[in-house]
């Protein structure tokens, strides 16, 4: 049965579920800062998922990236799994802007998070939601 890591669950907030993954908005304001977490158990490798998972994970991950992209002015798309910290597989999607306070540099341990305010999660949740289409379920309205 599928459950989120502890540490995922303490540092994002849940938007939404895809067919395959669970989206998370990461409690950083410095950057929009999505995650997508297969609701697959015991899965730590994109290699563990069956051949139809992994091509859902890159069907979902490429469309939130494409929509992202163009919802939050993108100039570059960050898009990886790495798992050193959190071992359970998840994919970070992260919109990246030349006047962000980490660029070119990677957003990990750069500056210190800022928490989002209710407005701006608002914002965000009604932003994706309303792009994203009908395959897309909001979760987490309690936030």
């Amino acid at each position: 049965m599928f459950a989120l890591d502890q540490r995922l669950e303490q540092d994002t907030y849940p938007l939404g579920d895809f067919p395959l993954c669970r989206l998370l908005l990461s409690k950083d304001a410095n950057y929009p800062w999505f995650i997508l977490v297969p609701r697959r158990a015991d899965i730590s490798e994109v290699f563990q998922l069956d051949d139809t998972d992994q091509l859902q994970l890159w069907k979902e991950t490429s469309a939130l990236a494409e929509v992202l992209k163009r919802s939050f002015a993108a100039d570059k798309m960050n898009v990886a799994t790495l798992g050193n910290v959190v071992s359970q597989l998840h994919m970070h999607v992260i919109v990246r802007r030349k006047d962000d306070v980490a660029w070119p540099a990677p957003v990990w341990g750069n500056k210190p998070a800022i928490e989002y305010s209710a407005e701006q999660i608002a914002v965000i949740r009604n932003t994706v939601e309303s792009v994203l289409g009908n395959e897309f379920k909001p979760v987490g309205r309690e936030q």
